[in-house]
């Protein structure tokens, strides 16, 4: 029961520690609040909706975001991409530009717009920002009719020079590329509309913001957290977790089979001291408890043992990062994080489990007929 419980503190700790990794990795790339029309891809921003909330103390910055799923093309490698124009305001402040691991955080150079790239997607074209050869940025035009003969005549195109190389995690290195804004309006045709608003709250006043920008904005927005931005992701994280939990208790259980087969033998072998305890006057209903609370007490005890030595374990790797991550990663030791939640339902899953597995053998104690 002891290592049961400790393995269940252990791997749930270093999943916890994984989560963080993924969470923390959003908050560079994801705002607090993600401001979308609740129809249709693009908006135009009404300056006497936004002033408001642009004054208000809980805020810390609004960028404006123009986004589209494009098709990019550099020396003959193509790859489709998910580009994100920013404005001045994120250029200067967005927390990405200390993700930048080549070249620098740079939106133009010379009479061309550069990009800044994410690793996987710069790797998978072959941008560098020492090359000064420019990619294409292709999007069908919005305007124009679609030519069966020549599709491509169809197509409008920007050119831009590889500014900095980021990397993030490996869903956004893979598929993300920042630009100027004012490049994306001009591949898409577009003069003042943006995609979507981007909102940064000051530490502590997320959530207090949250349902006054909603009431703000009313039904034409829709405000979304961190959580409804990754919506998919988040969810997947939490049932993985509850899959993980489901499998370790599993394995509790086969584990305290022991405490089952023990208990039972100790009956068999304690029929002379039951038949004593009766003869000096115990109810049935003393002795089946007598045997119950020794077999929980004993799953009790492998719990407090497995929680210690659990909460231990991880402790000293939070610390001191004994046990390392193989091959180059973000962090150089299995990150790991304990969550108080995790340790009472561990020990209210091996307290159930234990229970049951002392009740049952106690509930079948066959007593002979008084006398």
């Amino acid at each position: 029961m002891a290592i049961g419980t400790a393995a269940l503190v252990i791997i749930l700790s270093v999943f916890n520690g994984f989560n963080n990794l993924v969470k923390e990795s959003l908050e560079a790339s994801d705002p607090d609040f993600l401001i979308r029309p609740a129809s249709g891809k693009f908006f135009t921003p009404d300056s006497a909706l936004f002033a408001p909330v642009l004054e208000d103390s809980r805020v810390l910055r609004l960028s404006s975001v123009l986004e589209e799923q494009v098709f990019l093309s550099y020396e003959g490698r193509q790859s489709l991409a998910r580009v994100k124009g920013i404005d001045e305001a994120s250029q200067e402040e967005s927390a990405l530009r200390e993700s930048v691991i080549d070249g620098s955080w740079l939106f133009r150079r010379g009479a061309f717009p550069a990009a800044v790239a994410g690793a996987g997607l710069a790797h998978n074209l072959g941008l560098s920002p020492r090359f000064i050869t420019p990619f294409e940025i292709y999007y069908p035009s919005r305007k124009g009719n679609i030519s069966l003969s020549n599709p491509a005549a169809s197509l409008r195109k920007v050119k831009a020079l590889t500014g900095g190389v980021i990397s993030v995690n490996s869903e956004i290195d893979a598929k993300l590329m920042l630009v100027p804004i004012d490049a994306m309006r001009e591949l898409l045709e577009l003069e003042t509309e943006v995609s979507s608003i981007e909102i940064w709250a000051a530490p502590g006043m997320a959530d207090a913001l949250e349902k006054d920008l909603q009431a703000h904005f009313g039904p034409e927005l829709k405000v979304l957290n961190r959580f409804r931005q990754e919506e998919s992701l988040f969810r997947m994280m939490k049932y993985e977790k509850l899959a993980i939990f489901l499998i370790l208790i599993f394995v509790v259980i086969i584990i305290a089979f022991n405490i089952y087969s023990s208990l039972k033998m100790l009956i068999i072998e304690k029929e002379a001291d039951i038949d004593t305890l009766r003869a000096m006057g115990a109810q049935d209903g003393i002795i089946r408890r007598i045997f119950l609370l020794e077999g929980w007490m004993v799953s009790l005890l492998g719990m407090v043992i497995g929680l210690v030595v659990g909460v231990g374990v991880v402790l000293i790797q939070q610390h001191f990062g004994i046990i390392g991550m193989p091959g180059n990663f973000v962090v150089n030791s299995y990150p790991v994080a304990l969550k108080t939640t995790d340790l009472l339902w561990i020990a209210a899953g091996v307290s159930v489990i234990g229970y049951l597995m002392a009740f049952l053998p106690s509930r079948k104690i066959t007593l002979p007929e008084r006398t």
